[in-house]
Protein backbone atom coordinates (compact mmCIF):
# COMPACT_ATOMS: atom_id res chain seq x y z
CA UNK A 1 0.00 0.00 0.00
CA UNK A 2 1.29 3.44 -0.90
CA UNK A 3 1.97 5.75 2.02
CA UNK A 4 1.19 9.49 1.96
CA UNK A 5 4.86 10.09 1.19
CA UNK A 6 4.81 7.66 -1.76
CA UNK A 7 1.69 9.37 -3.13
CA UNK A 8 3.37 12.75 -2.85
CA UNK A 9 6.24 11.58 -5.03
CA UNK A 10 3.92 10.43 -7.83
CA UNK A 11 3.13 13.98 -8.99
CA UNK A 12 6.52 15.60 -9.53
CA UNK A 13 7.45 19.13 -10.50
CA UNK A 14 11.09 19.64 -11.48
CA UNK A 15 11.92 16.28 -9.89
CA UNK A 16 10.22 16.94 -6.55
CA UNK A 17 6.70 16.44 -5.17
CA UNK A 18 4.21 19.08 -6.22
CA UNK A 19 3.49 19.68 -2.53
CA UNK A 20 7.01 21.08 -2.10
CA UNK A 21 6.16 23.87 -4.53
CA UNK A 22 2.94 24.66 -2.67
CA UNK A 23 5.18 25.20 0.37
CA UNK A 24 7.63 27.13 -1.85
CA UNK A 25 4.95 29.65 -2.82
CA UNK A 26 3.42 29.81 0.67
CA UNK A 27 6.81 30.60 2.17
CA UNK A 28 7.50 33.04 -0.67
CA UNK A 29 4.40 35.10 0.17
CA UNK A 30 5.19 35.02 3.88
CA UNK A 31 8.74 36.30 3.25
CA UNK A 32 7.28 38.82 0.79
CA UNK A 33 5.12 40.24 3.55
CA UNK A 34 7.82 40.04 6.27
CA UNK A 35 10.61 41.74 4.32
CA UNK A 36 8.24 44.13 2.57
CA UNK A 37 7.00 45.45 5.91
CA UNK A 38 10.46 45.49 7.47
CA UNK A 39 11.90 47.48 4.56
CA UNK A 40 9.36 50.25 5.21
CA UNK A 41 9.04 50.36 9.00
CA UNK A 42 12.05 52.47 10.03
CA UNK A 43 11.75 54.74 6.99
CA UNK A 44 8.07 55.39 7.71
CA UNK A 45 8.65 56.05 11.40
CA UNK A 46 11.61 58.43 10.88
CA UNK A 47 10.38 60.35 7.81
CA UNK A 48 9.33 63.96 8.43
CA UNK A 49 5.66 64.72 8.95
CA UNK A 50 5.64 67.01 5.91
CA UNK A 51 5.81 66.40 2.17
CA UNK A 52 3.89 64.25 -0.27
CA UNK A 53 4.38 61.04 1.73
CA UNK A 54 4.71 62.09 5.39
CA UNK A 55 5.92 59.79 8.12
CA UNK A 56 5.77 60.09 11.90
CA UNK A 57 9.06 61.95 12.49
CA UNK A 58 10.18 59.59 15.26
CA UNK A 59 13.79 59.80 16.37
CA UNK A 60 16.09 57.06 15.11
CA UNK A 61 16.45 55.74 18.66
CA UNK A 62 12.68 55.39 19.04
CA UNK A 63 12.21 53.68 15.68
CA UNK A 64 15.10 51.27 16.23
CA UNK A 65 13.95 50.45 19.76
CA UNK A 66 10.64 49.22 18.34
CA UNK A 67 12.34 47.37 15.48
CA UNK A 68 14.79 45.74 17.91
CA UNK A 69 12.04 44.40 20.17
CA UNK A 70 10.08 43.16 17.15
CA UNK A 71 13.15 41.44 15.67
CA UNK A 72 14.00 39.84 19.01
CA UNK A 73 10.51 38.47 19.52
CA UNK A 74 10.12 36.99 16.03
CA UNK A 75 13.08 34.71 16.82
CA UNK A 76 11.69 33.65 20.19
CA UNK A 77 8.02 32.95 19.44
CA UNK A 78 8.81 30.07 17.02
CA UNK A 79 10.08 28.10 20.02
CA UNK A 80 6.58 28.29 21.54
CA UNK A 81 4.80 27.90 18.19
CA UNK A 82 6.78 24.79 17.32
CA UNK A 83 5.99 23.26 20.72
CA UNK A 84 2.24 23.93 20.37
CA UNK A 85 2.20 22.46 16.86
CA UNK A 86 4.07 19.35 18.04
CA UNK A 87 1.88 18.80 21.07
CA UNK A 88 -1.58 20.12 20.23
CA UNK A 89 -2.23 21.63 16.79
CA UNK A 90 -0.39 19.79 14.05
CA UNK A 91 1.86 21.57 11.58
CA UNK A 92 -0.73 22.46 8.95
CA UNK A 93 -3.23 24.06 11.34
CA UNK A 94 -0.41 26.03 12.95
CA UNK A 95 0.69 27.38 9.54
CA UNK A 96 -2.86 28.57 8.73
CA UNK A 97 -3.28 30.18 12.17
CA UNK A 98 0.08 31.93 11.82
CA UNK A 99 -0.71 33.20 8.32
CA UNK A 100 -4.11 34.52 9.44
CA UNK A 101 -2.61 36.37 12.40
CA UNK A 102 0.10 37.91 10.21
CA UNK A 103 -2.54 39.01 7.68
CA UNK A 104 -4.38 40.80 10.49
CA UNK A 105 -1.08 42.33 11.57
CA UNK A 106 -0.29 43.80 8.17
CA UNK A 107 -3.87 45.03 7.79
CA UNK A 108 -3.65 46.79 11.17
CA UNK A 109 -0.44 48.57 10.22
CA UNK A 110 -2.05 49.96 7.06
CA UNK A 111 -4.25 52.22 9.26
CA UNK A 112 -1.16 54.25 10.26
CA UNK A 113 -2.20 55.00 13.83
CA UNK A 114 -0.06 54.24 16.92
CA UNK A 115 -2.63 51.84 18.41
CA UNK A 116 -3.01 49.85 15.19
CA UNK A 117 0.77 49.87 14.65
CA UNK A 118 1.35 48.16 18.01
CA UNK A 119 -1.57 45.78 17.51
CA UNK A 120 -0.24 44.92 14.06
CA UNK A 121 3.28 44.22 15.31
CA UNK A 122 1.89 42.03 18.11
CA UNK A 123 -0.10 39.99 15.57
CA UNK A 124 2.99 39.66 13.37
CA UNK A 125 5.12 38.42 16.26
CA UNK A 126 2.60 35.79 17.41
CA UNK A 127 1.71 34.76 13.86
CA UNK A 128 5.35 34.30 12.96
CA UNK A 129 5.72 31.98 15.94
CA UNK A 130 3.06 29.66 14.57
CA UNK A 131 4.15 29.90 10.94
CA UNK A 132 7.95 29.89 10.81
CA UNK A 133 8.95 26.57 12.46
CA UNK A 134 6.17 24.47 11.01
CA UNK A 135 6.78 24.98 7.29
CA UNK A 136 10.16 23.30 7.55
CA UNK A 137 8.64 20.60 9.77
CA UNK A 138 6.18 19.70 6.98
CA UNK A 139 9.07 19.36 4.52
CA UNK A 140 10.93 17.15 6.97
CA UNK A 141 7.87 14.86 7.24
CA UNK A 142 7.37 14.85 3.46
CA UNK A 143 10.88 13.53 2.88
CA UNK A 144 11.02 10.83 5.57
CA UNK A 145 12.77 7.87 3.97
CA UNK A 146 13.88 10.06 1.04
CA UNK A 147 17.02 11.46 2.64
CA UNK A 148 18.89 11.64 -0.67
CA UNK A 149 16.29 14.16 -1.90
CA UNK A 150 16.16 16.31 1.23
CA UNK A 151 19.11 18.63 0.47
CA UNK A 152 17.63 19.47 -2.92
CA UNK A 153 14.22 20.06 -1.36
CA UNK A 154 15.56 22.56 1.16
CA UNK A 155 17.54 24.30 -1.58
CA UNK A 156 14.33 24.80 -3.58
CA UNK A 157 12.47 25.91 -0.46
CA UNK A 158 15.10 28.53 0.37
CA UNK A 159 14.91 29.78 -3.19
CA UNK A 160 11.32 30.60 -2.26
CA UNK A 161 12.58 32.41 0.85
CA UNK A 162 14.93 34.58 -1.21
CA UNK A 163 12.38 35.12 -3.97
CA UNK A 164 9.85 36.36 -1.43
CA UNK A 165 12.37 38.64 0.28
CA UNK A 166 13.45 40.04 -3.08
CA UNK A 167 9.93 40.72 -4.38
CA UNK A 168 8.65 42.02 -1.04
CA UNK A 169 11.42 44.57 -0.62
CA UNK A 170 11.27 45.58 -4.29
CA UNK A 171 7.50 46.02 -4.63
CA UNK A 172 6.30 46.90 -1.12
CA UNK A 173 9.28 49.23 -0.85
CA UNK A 174 8.50 50.92 -4.15
CA UNK A 175 4.76 51.29 -3.46
CA UNK A 176 5.39 52.46 0.12
CA UNK A 177 7.92 55.11 -0.88
CA UNK A 178 6.36 56.30 -4.14
CA UNK A 179 2.61 55.89 -3.52
CA UNK A 180 2.05 55.82 0.24
CA UNK A 181 3.21 53.98 3.36
CA UNK A 182 -0.20 52.45 4.07
CA UNK A 183 -0.32 51.07 0.53
CA UNK A 184 3.03 49.36 1.08
CA UNK A 185 1.97 47.87 4.43
CA UNK A 186 -1.39 46.86 2.94
CA UNK A 187 0.26 45.17 -0.03
CA UNK A 188 2.26 42.97 2.34
CA UNK A 189 -1.00 41.92 4.02
CA UNK A 190 -2.77 41.15 0.75
CA UNK A 191 -0.15 38.62 -0.31
CA UNK A 192 0.04 37.07 3.15
CA UNK A 193 -3.72 36.52 2.96
CA UNK A 194 -3.54 35.04 -0.56
CA UNK A 195 -0.66 32.82 0.52
CA UNK A 196 -2.74 31.51 3.42
CA UNK A 197 -5.71 30.71 1.14
CA UNK A 198 -3.46 29.07 -1.44
CA UNK A 199 -1.97 26.78 1.24
CA UNK A 200 -5.31 26.02 2.89
CA UNK A 201 -6.97 24.86 -0.35
CA UNK A 202 -3.89 22.86 -1.42
CA UNK A 203 -3.96 20.58 1.64
CA UNK A 204 -5.41 17.55 -0.22
CA UNK A 205 -1.96 17.19 -1.81
CA UNK A 206 -0.40 16.37 1.58
CA UNK A 207 -2.62 13.50 2.70
CA UNK A 208 -2.35 13.17 6.47
CA UNK A 209 1.11 14.72 6.72
CA UNK A 210 1.13 17.46 9.34
CA UNK A 211 -2.54 17.07 10.31
CA UNK A 212 -2.08 15.51 13.73
CA UNK A 213 0.38 16.72 16.39
CA UNK A 214 3.49 14.61 16.57
CA UNK A 215 4.04 14.48 20.32
CA UNK A 216 7.31 13.19 21.72
CA UNK A 217 8.19 9.59 22.35
CA UNK A 218 10.90 9.86 25.01
CA UNK A 219 11.74 6.17 24.90
CA UNK A 220 12.16 6.19 21.16
CA UNK A 221 14.25 9.34 21.36
CA UNK A 222 16.51 7.80 23.98
CA UNK A 223 16.97 4.61 21.96
CA UNK A 224 17.78 6.58 18.83
CA UNK A 225 20.41 8.59 20.67
CA UNK A 226 21.97 5.46 22.11
CA UNK A 227 22.23 3.80 18.70
CA UNK A 228 23.73 6.76 16.89
CA UNK A 229 26.19 7.93 19.55
CA UNK A 230 29.61 6.27 19.21
CA UNK A 231 30.38 6.94 22.88
CA UNK A 232 28.14 5.41 25.48
CA UNK A 233 28.47 8.38 27.79
CA UNK A 234 26.67 10.68 25.32
CA UNK A 235 23.42 9.37 26.85
CA UNK A 236 24.31 10.49 30.36
CA UNK A 237 21.47 12.66 31.62
CA UNK A 238 21.97 16.06 33.23
CA UNK A 239 18.70 16.91 35.01
CA UNK A 240 17.90 20.51 35.90
CA UNK A 241 18.59 21.19 39.58
CA UNK A 242 16.80 23.72 41.77
CA UNK A 243 19.70 26.13 41.26
CA UNK A 244 19.48 25.66 37.47
CA UNK A 245 15.76 26.39 37.48
CA UNK A 246 16.25 29.43 39.72
CA UNK A 247 18.84 30.86 37.33
CA UNK A 248 16.51 30.23 34.37
CA UNK A 249 13.72 32.02 36.24
CA UNK A 250 16.00 34.96 37.03
CA UNK A 251 17.11 35.12 33.39
CA UNK A 252 13.54 35.10 32.05
CA UNK A 253 12.27 37.68 34.57
CA UNK A 254 15.20 40.06 34.03
CA UNK A 255 15.04 39.70 30.26
CA UNK A 256 11.28 40.38 30.22
CA UNK A 257 11.71 43.54 32.31
CA UNK A 258 14.29 44.82 29.83
CA UNK A 259 12.33 43.77 26.73
CA UNK A 260 9.12 45.42 27.99
CA UNK A 261 10.81 48.57 29.22
CA UNK A 262 12.96 49.26 26.17
CA UNK A 263 10.23 50.41 23.76
CA UNK A 264 7.94 51.73 26.53
CA UNK A 265 10.51 54.13 27.95
CA UNK A 266 12.16 55.06 24.66
CA UNK A 267 9.02 55.65 22.59
CA UNK A 268 6.31 56.59 25.08
CA UNK A 269 8.42 57.80 28.04
CA UNK A 270 6.54 55.24 30.14
CA UNK A 271 8.84 54.51 33.07
CA UNK A 272 6.87 51.76 34.83
CA UNK A 273 9.64 49.18 34.37
CA UNK A 274 12.53 51.63 34.22
CA UNK A 275 14.34 50.90 37.47
CA UNK A 276 17.63 52.76 37.77
CA UNK A 277 19.98 50.53 39.73
CA UNK A 278 23.74 50.92 40.18
CA UNK A 279 23.64 53.98 37.93
CA UNK A 280 22.23 51.98 35.00
CA UNK A 281 19.01 53.45 33.60
CA UNK A 282 16.64 52.17 30.89
CA UNK A 283 16.72 48.82 32.72
CA UNK A 284 20.19 48.05 31.36
CA UNK A 285 20.79 46.66 34.84
CA UNK A 286 18.28 43.92 34.08
CA UNK A 287 19.79 43.22 30.67
CA UNK A 288 23.18 42.73 32.37
CA UNK A 289 21.59 40.67 35.16
CA UNK A 290 19.94 38.41 32.56
CA UNK A 291 23.28 37.92 30.80
CA UNK A 292 25.03 37.10 34.09
CA UNK A 293 22.32 34.61 35.11
CA UNK A 294 22.59 32.83 31.77
CA UNK A 295 26.39 32.77 31.91
CA UNK A 296 26.37 31.35 35.45
CA UNK A 297 23.86 28.70 34.36
CA UNK A 298 26.23 27.59 31.60
CA UNK A 299 29.27 27.65 33.92
CA UNK A 300 27.68 25.40 36.55
CA UNK A 301 25.73 23.17 34.15
CA UNK A 302 28.14 22.35 31.33
CA UNK A 303 30.81 20.70 33.57
CA UNK A 304 28.17 18.19 34.73
CA UNK A 305 27.96 16.64 31.26
CA UNK A 306 30.14 13.72 30.27
CA UNK A 307 33.56 14.86 28.94
CA UNK A 308 32.77 14.63 25.21
CA UNK A 309 29.37 16.31 25.50
CA UNK A 310 30.89 18.92 27.83
CA UNK A 311 33.58 19.82 25.31
CA UNK A 312 31.14 19.98 22.41
CA UNK A 313 28.77 22.14 24.45
CA UNK A 314 31.62 24.57 25.10
CA UNK A 315 32.19 24.71 21.34
CA UNK A 316 28.47 25.44 20.85
CA UNK A 317 28.68 28.30 23.38
CA UNK A 318 31.65 29.82 21.52
CA UNK A 319 29.90 29.56 18.14
CA UNK A 320 26.68 30.99 19.62
CA UNK A 321 28.58 33.94 21.12
CA UNK A 322 30.10 34.71 17.71
CA UNK A 323 26.59 34.39 16.25
CA UNK A 324 25.29 37.09 18.63
CA UNK A 325 27.94 39.56 17.47
CA UNK A 326 27.54 38.65 13.80
CA UNK A 327 23.82 39.43 13.80
CA UNK A 328 24.35 42.49 15.98
CA UNK A 329 26.35 43.95 13.10
CA UNK A 330 24.62 42.34 10.11
CA UNK A 331 21.13 43.44 11.13
CA UNK A 332 22.10 47.08 10.73
CA UNK A 333 20.71 46.32 7.26
CA UNK A 334 17.19 46.63 8.66
CA UNK A 335 17.82 49.74 10.73
CA UNK A 336 20.72 52.12 10.21
CA UNK A 337 21.53 51.24 6.60
CA UNK A 338 18.16 52.44 5.23
CA UNK A 339 18.67 55.67 7.19
CA UNK A 340 22.22 56.02 5.79
CA UNK A 341 20.86 55.33 2.30
CA UNK A 342 18.15 57.97 2.61
CA UNK A 343 20.21 60.71 4.24
CA UNK A 344 23.77 60.23 2.97
CA UNK A 345 23.60 58.58 -0.47
CA UNK A 346 23.31 60.31 -3.84
CA UNK A 347 20.29 58.55 -5.36
CA UNK A 348 19.16 61.00 -8.06
CA UNK A 349 20.29 59.96 -11.54
CA UNK A 350 20.07 61.76 -14.87
CA UNK A 351 21.20 61.12 -18.43
CA UNK A 352 23.16 57.92 -19.08
CA UNK A 353 23.23 57.07 -15.36
CA UNK A 354 19.44 57.09 -15.22
CA UNK A 355 19.22 55.02 -18.41
CA UNK A 356 21.70 52.47 -17.06
CA UNK A 357 19.74 52.13 -13.81
CA UNK A 358 16.45 51.69 -15.66
CA UNK A 359 17.92 48.83 -17.69
CA UNK A 360 19.43 47.15 -14.62
CA UNK A 361 16.22 47.60 -12.63
CA UNK A 362 14.15 46.18 -15.49
CA UNK A 363 16.33 43.07 -15.70
CA UNK A 364 16.50 42.40 -11.95
CA UNK A 365 12.74 42.89 -11.66
CA UNK A 366 11.49 40.95 -14.67
CA UNK A 367 13.97 38.06 -15.07
CA UNK A 368 13.47 36.53 -11.58
CA UNK A 369 9.70 36.97 -11.91
CA UNK A 370 9.70 35.18 -15.28
CA UNK A 371 11.58 32.25 -13.70
CA UNK A 372 9.17 32.05 -10.76
CA UNK A 373 6.19 32.28 -13.13
CA UNK A 374 7.62 29.32 -15.07
CA UNK A 375 7.65 27.31 -11.82
CA UNK A 376 4.03 28.40 -11.27
CA UNK A 377 2.94 27.00 -14.65
CA UNK A 378 4.85 23.76 -13.98
CA UNK A 379 2.85 23.39 -10.75
CA UNK A 380 -0.41 24.16 -12.58
CA UNK A 381 0.17 21.41 -15.13
CA UNK A 382 0.55 18.78 -12.43
CA UNK A 383 -2.03 19.86 -9.86
CA UNK A 384 -4.77 21.98 -11.40
CA UNK A 385 -7.34 19.17 -11.44
CA UNK A 386 -6.70 18.25 -7.81
CA UNK A 387 -6.36 21.69 -6.21
CA UNK A 388 -7.95 24.01 -8.75
CA UNK A 389 -9.10 26.66 -6.23
CA UNK A 390 -5.62 26.88 -4.70
CA UNK A 391 -4.11 27.31 -8.15
CA UNK A 392 -6.66 29.98 -9.12
CA UNK A 393 -5.78 31.95 -5.99
CA UNK A 394 -2.06 31.52 -6.66
CA UNK A 395 -2.52 32.54 -10.30
CA UNK A 396 -4.48 35.63 -9.22
CA UNK A 397 -1.59 36.57 -6.93
CA UNK A 398 0.77 36.56 -9.88
CA UNK A 399 -1.61 38.61 -12.00
CA UNK A 400 -1.48 41.29 -9.27
CA UNK A 401 2.31 41.03 -9.05
CA UNK A 402 2.73 41.41 -12.80
CA UNK A 403 0.33 44.39 -12.82
CA UNK A 404 2.42 46.14 -10.12
CA UNK A 405 5.65 45.34 -11.98
CA UNK A 406 4.26 46.74 -15.26
CA UNK A 407 3.08 49.88 -13.43
CA UNK A 408 6.50 50.27 -11.76
CA UNK A 409 8.53 49.72 -14.93
CA UNK A 410 6.35 51.93 -17.15
CA UNK A 411 6.39 54.77 -14.60
CA UNK A 412 10.17 54.64 -14.29
CA UNK A 413 10.74 54.45 -18.05
CA UNK A 414 8.72 57.63 -18.59
CA UNK A 415 10.60 59.64 -15.95
CA UNK A 416 13.35 61.96 -17.18
CA UNK A 417 15.02 61.99 -13.78
CA UNK A 418 15.31 58.86 -11.65
CA UNK A 419 15.46 58.77 -7.87
CA UNK A 420 16.49 55.30 -6.76
CA UNK A 421 14.18 54.19 -3.90
CA UNK A 422 15.88 53.72 -0.54
CA UNK A 423 14.48 50.20 -0.31
CA UNK A 424 15.92 49.22 -3.71
CA UNK A 425 19.39 48.74 -2.23
CA UNK A 426 18.08 46.15 0.24
CA UNK A 427 17.33 43.75 -2.64
CA UNK A 428 21.08 43.51 -3.28
CA UNK A 429 21.41 41.00 -0.44
CA UNK A 430 18.97 38.59 -2.13
CA UNK A 431 20.56 39.11 -5.56
CA UNK A 432 24.06 38.47 -4.21
CA UNK A 433 22.87 35.36 -2.35
CA UNK A 434 21.33 33.95 -5.55
CA UNK A 435 24.53 34.72 -7.45
CA UNK A 436 27.13 33.52 -4.94
CA UNK A 437 25.36 30.70 -3.03
CA UNK A 438 26.15 28.05 -5.71
CA UNK A 439 29.84 29.01 -5.57
CA UNK A 440 29.99 28.72 -1.79
CA UNK A 441 28.05 25.45 -1.92
CA UNK A 442 30.64 23.99 -4.31
CA UNK A 443 33.48 25.27 -2.11
CA UNK A 444 32.02 23.65 1.02
CA UNK A 445 31.77 20.32 -0.86
CA UNK A 446 35.32 20.48 -2.22
CA UNK A 447 38.69 19.56 -0.72
CA UNK A 448 39.13 23.26 0.10
CA UNK A 449 36.26 23.21 2.59
CA UNK A 450 37.63 25.11 5.62
CA UNK A 451 36.97 24.04 9.22
CA UNK A 452 34.18 25.56 11.28
CA UNK A 453 36.27 28.16 13.11
CA UNK A 454 37.77 29.44 9.85
CA UNK A 455 34.30 29.76 8.28
CA UNK A 456 33.19 31.81 11.25
CA UNK A 457 36.36 33.88 10.99
CA UNK A 458 35.78 34.49 7.28
CA UNK A 459 32.18 35.49 7.92
CA UNK A 460 33.07 37.99 10.65
CA UNK A 461 35.98 39.53 8.73
CA UNK A 462 33.99 39.94 5.51
CA UNK A 463 31.17 41.54 7.49
CA UNK A 464 33.61 43.99 9.06
CA UNK A 465 35.13 44.85 5.67
CA UNK A 466 31.65 45.71 4.41
CA UNK A 467 31.33 48.34 7.13
CA UNK A 468 34.85 49.56 6.32
CA UNK A 469 33.58 50.69 2.90
CA UNK A 470 30.86 52.74 4.60
CA UNK A 471 33.36 54.17 7.10
CA UNK A 472 35.80 55.23 4.37
CA UNK A 473 33.00 56.63 2.24
CA UNK A 474 31.69 58.73 5.13
CA UNK A 475 35.13 59.90 6.29
CA UNK A 476 34.62 63.36 4.83
CA UNK A 477 31.32 64.01 6.61
CA UNK A 478 31.76 66.45 9.48
CA UNK A 479 30.45 65.60 12.97
CA UNK A 480 26.86 66.74 13.34
CA UNK A 481 26.04 66.68 9.63
CA UNK A 482 22.58 65.29 8.91
CA UNK A 483 22.88 64.75 5.15
CA UNK A 484 25.38 64.22 2.35
CA UNK A 485 25.55 63.01 -1.25
CA UNK A 486 27.91 60.02 -1.16
CA UNK A 487 28.48 57.62 -4.03
CA UNK A 488 26.28 54.51 -4.28
CA UNK A 489 29.50 52.49 -4.65
CA UNK A 490 30.13 52.46 -0.90
CA UNK A 491 26.68 51.08 -0.17
CA UNK A 492 26.76 48.45 -2.93
CA UNK A 493 30.21 47.26 -1.78
CA UNK A 494 28.96 47.02 1.81
CA UNK A 495 25.98 44.86 0.81
CA UNK A 496 28.27 42.63 -1.27
CA UNK A 497 30.73 41.94 1.55
CA UNK A 498 27.93 41.55 4.10
CA UNK A 499 26.31 38.91 1.90
CA UNK A 500 29.61 37.07 1.42
CA UNK A 501 30.01 37.05 5.20
CA UNK A 502 26.47 35.78 5.63
CA UNK A 503 27.12 32.91 3.22
CA UNK A 504 30.19 31.90 5.23
CA UNK A 505 28.49 31.88 8.60
CA UNK A 506 24.69 31.97 8.58
CA UNK A 507 23.88 28.58 6.97
CA UNK A 508 26.36 26.79 9.21
CA UNK A 509 25.04 27.49 12.68
CA UNK A 510 22.19 24.98 12.81
CA UNK A 511 24.24 22.43 10.86
CA UNK A 512 27.09 22.41 13.38
CA UNK A 513 24.65 22.52 16.27
CA UNK A 514 22.90 19.37 15.04
CA UNK A 515 26.27 17.59 14.81
CA UNK A 516 27.67 18.70 18.16
CA UNK A 517 24.85 17.93 20.60
CA UNK A 518 23.15 14.59 21.34
CA UNK A 519 19.85 13.98 19.53
CA UNK A 520 17.80 14.24 22.72
CA UNK A 521 19.03 17.83 23.19
CA UNK A 522 18.53 19.09 19.64
CA UNK A 523 15.22 20.90 20.18
CA UNK A 524 16.43 22.65 23.34
CA UNK A 525 19.72 23.74 21.77
CA UNK A 526 17.95 25.01 18.65
CA UNK A 527 16.02 27.23 21.04
CA UNK A 528 19.29 28.45 22.55
CA UNK A 529 20.68 29.17 19.07
CA UNK A 530 17.61 31.20 18.10
CA UNK A 531 17.96 33.02 21.42
CA UNK A 532 21.48 34.00 20.32
CA UNK A 533 20.11 35.41 17.04
CA UNK A 534 17.32 37.20 18.92
CA UNK A 535 19.80 38.83 21.30
CA UNK A 536 21.96 39.82 18.32
CA UNK A 537 18.98 41.52 16.69
CA UNK A 538 18.14 43.49 19.84
CA UNK A 539 21.76 44.57 20.32
CA UNK A 540 21.90 45.60 16.64
CA UNK A 541 19.07 48.07 16.95
CA UNK A 542 19.94 49.21 20.47
CA UNK A 543 23.39 50.17 19.24
CA UNK A 544 21.92 51.50 15.97
CA UNK A 545 19.75 53.84 18.02
CA UNK A 546 22.95 55.56 19.17
CA UNK A 547 23.93 56.56 15.62
CA UNK A 548 22.89 60.20 16.08
CA UNK A 549 24.71 60.55 19.41
CA UNK A 550 27.92 59.09 17.95
CA UNK A 551 27.64 61.04 14.68
CA UNK A 552 27.00 64.32 16.49
CA UNK A 553 30.27 64.14 18.43
CA UNK A 554 32.59 61.95 16.35
CA UNK A 555 30.99 61.78 12.89
CA UNK A 556 29.03 58.98 11.24
CA UNK A 557 32.27 57.43 9.97
CA UNK A 558 33.17 56.54 13.57
CA UNK A 559 29.88 54.66 13.95
CA UNK A 560 30.82 52.45 11.00
CA UNK A 561 34.45 52.07 12.14
CA UNK A 562 33.14 50.55 15.39
CA UNK A 563 31.11 48.08 13.30
CA UNK A 564 34.26 47.38 11.28
CA UNK A 565 36.74 46.74 14.05
CA UNK A 566 34.61 44.56 16.37
CA UNK A 567 33.66 41.91 13.75
CA UNK A 568 37.19 41.82 12.30
CA UNK A 569 38.67 41.48 15.79
CA UNK A 570 36.28 38.64 16.62
CA UNK A 571 37.03 37.03 13.26
CA UNK A 572 40.75 37.00 14.06
CA UNK A 573 39.95 35.58 17.50
CA UNK A 574 37.84 32.82 15.91
CA UNK A 575 40.75 31.88 13.63
CA UNK A 576 43.12 31.78 16.62
CA UNK A 577 40.65 29.53 18.47
CA UNK A 578 40.65 26.97 15.64
CA UNK A 579 43.04 24.48 17.36
CA UNK A 580 41.02 24.64 20.60
CA UNK A 581 37.67 24.33 18.81
CA UNK A 582 38.94 21.40 16.75
CA UNK A 583 39.88 19.62 19.97
CA UNK A 584 36.56 20.47 21.64
CA UNK A 585 34.53 19.16 18.69
CA UNK A 586 36.01 15.64 19.00
CA UNK A 587 36.06 14.77 15.30
CA UNK A 588 32.91 16.59 14.22
CA UNK A 589 33.57 18.29 10.89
Amino acid sequence: MDTDIDKLFKDKVLGHPAGLFVLFFTEMWERFSFYGMRALLVLFLTTAMTGDNPGWAWSKEQALSLLGTYALMVYLTPIVGGYLADKHLGYRKAVVIGALLMTLGHASMAFETPMFLYIGIAFLIVGNGFFKPNMTSIISKMYEGKEDKKDGAYTIFYMGVNAGAFLGILLCGYIGEKVGWSWGFGLAGIFMFLGMLQFHYAQPLFGQIGVEPEGVDDKKSSESTSETAPQQDLDKRNPFTTVDKSLIGLFILSALIYIINSPLSTIGNIQTFNFEIAGLGDSYFFAILAAIAFAVLLIIRIPRYSPIVRDRMIAVVIFSTLTVFFWAAFEQAAGTLPIYTRDFTQRTLTGSGATMFKIVDLLVTVVPLVIITYVLFALFRKTFNRISLSNIILGSSFVIIWAIVIYKVSTEMQATETEVPVTWFAILNSLFIIGFAPIFSKLWESKYNPPAAIKYAMGMILLGLGFAFLAVGASGIAPGATSAQLSMFWLIAAYLFHTLGELCLSPLGLSYLSKLVPARMIAFMFGVYYLAIAIGNKIAHTFGGKIDAIAEVHGISTFFWILTLIPIGLGILAALLHPLLKKLMHGVK
